[in-house]
């Protein structure tokens, strides 16, 4: 599976395009790893690039915001939110990639970005702490403190899925015949290069798109 907007352009000092600063090479691996592997925190982006992650983390520039509450039914919502500001924005032509990495993102933040404050106690952005294995909390009770942020800087898309978590993501040997665990995966083929970064109260995950 290859990116629509996978290449590399010089304009954004970006340097190679191949997902976060020291990602996995699983070239000719044929056997799955058994457990998800944490991917490194991107430290050693572009100037210009970490600039404007910085941005969207602070909600500085033209980064606009949405809060994804605790519901199943938010995935469909944030996809929304980002595709109305696409067109706003004229830029539906990333419409279908933003909107794929956009629920994957927010999924995975439902999915395992549950508990409480780093203290270890409940906090006002808490819905309560996660209990993932409960087949009748789908979620999780993941934390309403999520957010999903979005700037435009032509010709470049930024977004991110901030969250209480402070865990790494995890990425697993991609297996298409799985029902879960693609998400990173598909993150990466149709972004140009994503990431993550730690904050003070959680993590952010990120992903850049250009228009064509």
């Amino acid at each position: 599976m290859t990116s629509r907007q996978a290449h590399d352009d010089t304009r954004w000092e970006l340097g190679p395009v191949a997902g976060p600063a020291g990602s996995l090479d699983h070239t000719g691996r044929s056997t799955p790893v058994p457990e998800a592997i944490p991917v490194p925190e991107s430290t050693d982006l572009p100037p210009r690039l970490d600039i404007a992650v910085t941005a969207l983390t602070e909600l500085r520039g033209s980064t606009v915001s949405f809060t994804v509450a605790p519901d199943p039914e938010s995935v469909t919502e944030a996809r929304h939110f980002a595709l109305a500001r696409l067109a706003e924005w004229h830029l539906t032509e990333l419409a279908d990639d933003v909107g794929l990495v956009v629920s994957e993102l927010v999924t995975n933040a439902l999915r395992h970005s549950g508990g409480g404050n780093p203290c270890g106690r409940p906090g006002v952005d808490v819905h309560r702490e996660g209990v993932y294995s409960d087949p009748a909390d789908p979620l999780g009770s993941a934390p309403s403190a999520i957010r999903l942020r979005i700037a435009h800087e032509a010709p470049w898309l930024l977004c991110g899925i901030m969250d209480a978590s402070r865990a790494a993501p995890r990425r697993k040997e991609p297996d298409f015949i799985a029902e879960t665990g693609r998400g990173l995966h598909l993150v990466e083929s149709f972004s140009v290069r994503w990431g993550w970064r730690a904050l003070s109260r959680g993590k952010m995950v990120w992903a850049l798109f250009r228009s064509p």
